[in-house]
């Protein structure tokens, strides 16, 4: 990647990290789906503007259907998925689980995008699985209260994330990043406006929790989808999801020092085995065959 889209990796898995946070402290009181819509109403207000210039609405309006397929994949059902999520798993553990999605990217793409996969990539694709295992093998409790279901649950959003970053790579680079980050925004309000209204808290809501959620809405989605979009038409899908490497880090650090969440030797090797399989199935680590001896 350029030097211009490493500085948008950083600042993007940073969003990114804190939106684990800003859900873990708001989604208690507003539940799962009414903070998604304060956090996709808010950002569509923030981001439809930069839809006036010329031609912008249009091209949005063109690409109406693809952009609601769009936000329903990439916004809408994981979002949801990770907010519910947070309800039970702490901040930092979400986020390693969020780190599979590079590995469903490659996945996907080989699947049904006709992206090649070579040979050393299912190793990655296999270490990083056992990674998510040696993290999660003593939580998977599928009992009532357990956290089995919660994890199947960011695993979901992970698998929506790899449909939506090869989808968009492959149907909708040829849009400018506002009419990207602008209409799926949009389209996601719209979806989860009624269920959002239906399934509004009935008790006041916090000042805490109403910062905490306009938070997640103006840096982890306004500003975070920019860059996002950004970074995916100049350095594409696989490159782009790596920016899950990063966010745990930001995740973690902050869990710990806001929300006293504990970094035990099991999260840190679980940590450690999931980024080395990734890191291989997207071949930011590579080795080369043994060159061939010249024949006599």
């Amino acid at each position: 990647m350029s030097p211009a889209d490493t500085l948008r990796l950083v600042l993007l898995s940073t969003l990114w990290g804190m939106s684990f946070i800003f859900m873990r402290v708001a989604v208690p009181e507003f539940g799962p789906v009414p903070l998604i819509l304060v956090r996709m109403g808010v950002g569509a207000l923030l981001l439809v503007p930069l839809l006036l210039g010329v031609g912008y609405l249009k091209l949005a309006w063109e690409n109406k259907g693809r952009l609601l397929l769009l936000g329903l994949v990439n916004h809408v059902l994981p979002f949801c998925l990770l907010a519910l999520a947070t309800t039970q798993l702490e901040a930092g553990f979400t986020s390693l689980i969020n780190a599979t999605t590079p590995i469903f990217t490659a996945l996907l793409g080989t699947l049904f995008f006709t992206t090649p996969v070579q040979r050393q990539q299912y190793l990655g694709l296999a270490l990083a699985f056992f990674g998510v295992y040696v993290l999660s093998a003593n939580r998977l409790d599928f009992a009532l209260g357990g956290d089995g279901w919660f994890i199947l649950s960011a695993l979901g959003a992970t698998f929506c994330y790899g449909v939506a970053t090869n989808y968009s790579k492959t149907y909708l680079s040829h849009l400018p990043v506002r009419v990207l980050a602008a209409g799926s925004t949009a389209m996601s309000a719209l979806i989860l406006l009624v269920p959002g209204l239906l399934l509004w808290p009935t008790e006041p809501i916090s000042a805490v929790a109403w910062s905490n959620g306009l938070a997640l809405a103006a840096f982890s989605t306004t500003l975070a989808f920019l860059l996002y979009f950004g970074l995916l038409s100049s350095a594409g899908a696989t490159a782009t999801s790596t920016v899950t490497f990063l966010v745990p880090v930001s995740a973690l650090l902050w869990g710990y020092l806001l929300l006293d969440e504990i970094l035990s030797l099991q999260i840190l090797a679980g940590m450690a085995i999931t980024l080395m399989g990734t890191a291989i199935a997207t071949r930011m680590i590579r080795w080369k065959r043994p060159a061939a001896s010249p024949k006599p």
